[in-house]
């Protein structure tokens, strides 16, 4: 995803990546820069504790890169509210429990590789690792109970009970040729957009603006699972340069995303040959070829492209301001990246 805040701190937004800028995207970045370098500087200051070995595997991760998008949600979700205090806390935590699930999910994934770097449990272990997204989670969770008010705090606690219940959900589908879209979208809400509603409505709540939240909290379910499936159509349509993903790591696995699901409904013979296991090597261009001309793709990003247009009838019923219309502007990229 190539989209960057001008910050004076190199970590986040593909921090060493190339850094091919979009300008609408940018100008969204830039009208909360100051916003978000003080979500940076309460990132990195939670992840400085006296325990040398949480601190190490934290920063391990976090200084290796990442979009940032939910500390960028964050503060234009807020400021779209009314909020007009100091952000950055606030806008720490919805980064501070992506960084927790992402380190618990290589250890669950046996994953290899993360922002360009061999995974946390590679190089740390994973007793080690997965204490250390428990950390990141706990400190969220202090940060929602003393800047975001009893709401925020208790609908953040739902919000993690939930991401593990997609994640023990995605967990025991896995390899399941026969999981329904129905399960799958369960799974992108319970994981992924559950986290991004919180941290687009968390400011509202702050301020006791339930309304707002109410309605940010809808954009930000419909957006975040639209940013998943687009996530997922990138495996089979984007390339590392420009994405940051390998091209066909998702199909090399079996891994049952949208475009998957409906391309298993459309071309002869994929789902029993993908039973047989996975695909060498060889073989992923040919399939990734028929997964495409099946439409398989074009009908994922339908699905991503109704459910962002959803998310922004809902935001539409905030009074207008320059926040409100870059939330607009961002919820119609994060579908639109696929070039």
């Amino acid at each position: 995803m190539q989209i960057q805040a001008q910050r004076p701190d190199p970590t986040g937004l593909h921090a060493g990546a190339p850094r091919t800028l979009i300008d609408d995207v940018s100008a969204v970045f830039a009208l909360v820069q100051g916003d978000l370098g003080l979500a940076e500087e309460e990132l990195h200051n939670q992840l400085q504790v006296t325990i040398p070995a949480v601190s190490e595997i934290g920063r391990y991760l976090a200084m290796a890169g990442g979009k940032r998008f939910r500390p960028l949600l964050t503060a234009l979700g807020a400021r779209a509210s009314g909020f007009g205090g100091s952000i950055g806390h606030l806008a720490a935590i919805g980064e501070l429990l992506h960084l927790g699930s992402l380190l618990h999910d290589d250890v669950v994934d046996e994953g290899q590789e993360r922002r360009g770097k061999a995974a946390a449990q590679r190089v740390y272990g994973n007793p080690a690792v997965i204490l250390t997204g428990d950390y990141c989670v706990a400190r969220g969770l202090l940060l929602a109970s003393e800047h975001g008010g009893h709401h925020a705090v208790t609908k953040l606690a739902w919000t993690v009970t939930a991401m593990s219940e997609g994640e023990v959900t995605q967990l025991l589908n896995r390899g399941n040729l026969d999981l329904d879209v129905e399960t799958y979208l369960e799974i992108v809400y319970k994981k992924s957009a559950t986290l991004i509603a919180w941290c687009v409505a968390a400011g509202a709540w702050a301020v006791d603006d339930y309304d707002a939240a109410e309605a940010l909290y809808t954009y930000g379910l419909n957006v975040g699972t639209a940013f998943q499936i687009t996530d997922d159509v990138l495996d089979y349509t984007g390339n590392k340069l420009t994405t940051g993903k390998r091209r066909g790591r998702d199909l090399a696995e079996r891994k049952m995303t949208l475009p998957l699901l409906i391309a298993m409904e459309r071309v002869d013979g994929l789902r029993t040959e993908l039973r047989a296991g996975n695909p060498s090597a060889e073989r992923i261009p040919a399939l990734l070829k028929a997964v495409n001309e099946s439409g398989a793709t074009d009908a994922a990003l339908a699905r991503a492209r109704s459910l962002v247009e959803e998310g922004l009838d809902a935001l539409r019923t905030l009074p207008h301001s320059e926040h409100r219309d870059a939330l607009e502007r961002l919820a119609y990229h994060l579908v639109e990246r696929i070039a």
